[in-house]
């Protein structure tokens, strides 16, 4: 009788544990696998301008400070492995929503011609070990937020016979990039977007190094 007892026990748990299951799916819902991925900071804000009268902001973009740096750098460092995993998938949809279009197009070119010339491109993204805005700045209606990332990626390009042409694919390298995110405070949608990929930091005001992608992972 007890053994009886036991079989019936476990037949009524998992009739409630199923029940449980139901109610909590009818609750919260699916998961389909294409809820839209939350870019903190750099998600939709709607600006009340008035036209014509730009002096009338009550937001202050001549600064980046406190909790809104902290949401930037949130989203900025989200960004910043999207673009990069999207990049070795060659991935241009998803690059389109977080690039300029200059620096769309480049990225384009380049996949175009990674996949011409019969290159595999593999990256691990391990993750971010630091961030941080190096300069902030507004210039008329844009303004530019650079940050330095350091990241762990594990990058590997193979030719058309898989053997590996660039990179190990059993060591993690240490990345150090600073880049330059670019906002239009008068336009709504997607805030921020990367316009620029510099090649080094410059210890004196000097202009900017542009390359056409991002340059430890091509």
């Amino acid at each position: 009788m007890s053994n009886s007892f036991g079989y019936i026990d476990i037949i009524l748990l998992g009739m409630i544990a199923g029940f449980i299951i139901l109610r909590l799916r009818s609750i919260l819902g699916r998961k389909t696998g294409h809820e839209p991925k939350i870019y903190p900071g750099f998600a939709e804000q709607k600006f009340n301008v008035p036209k014509n009268n730009v002096k009338t902001f009550k937001e202050n973009h001549d600064v980046l400070e406190g909790d809104e740096k902290k949401e930037f750098l949130k989203g900025a460092e989200i960004a910043y492995e999207t673009i990069l995993t999207s990049f070795a998938n060659g991935d241009t949809k998803k690059l389109e929503s977080l690039l300029t279009v200059d620096m769309a197009s480049n990225f384009k070119q380049a996949i175009d011609s990674r996949n011409k010339e019969n290159i595999k491109s593999e990256f691990t993204f391990v993750g971010i070990k630091e961030s941080s805005v190096e300069k902030y700045e507004r210039i008329k209606n844009e303004v530019f937020a650079s940050v330095k990332f350091v990241s762990e990626v594990i990058s590997v390009k193979r030719d058309k016979d898989n053997k590996v042409i660039e990179g190990n694919p059993n060591k993690i390298k240490q990345v150090t990039d600073y880049w330059k995110f670019t906002r239009n405070i008068l336009k709504k949608g997607p805030n921020w977007y990367l316009t620029e990929i510099i090649s080094k930091w410059p210890k004196k005001k000097k202009l900017h190094k542009k390359i056409l992608i991002p340059g430890k992972i091509t």
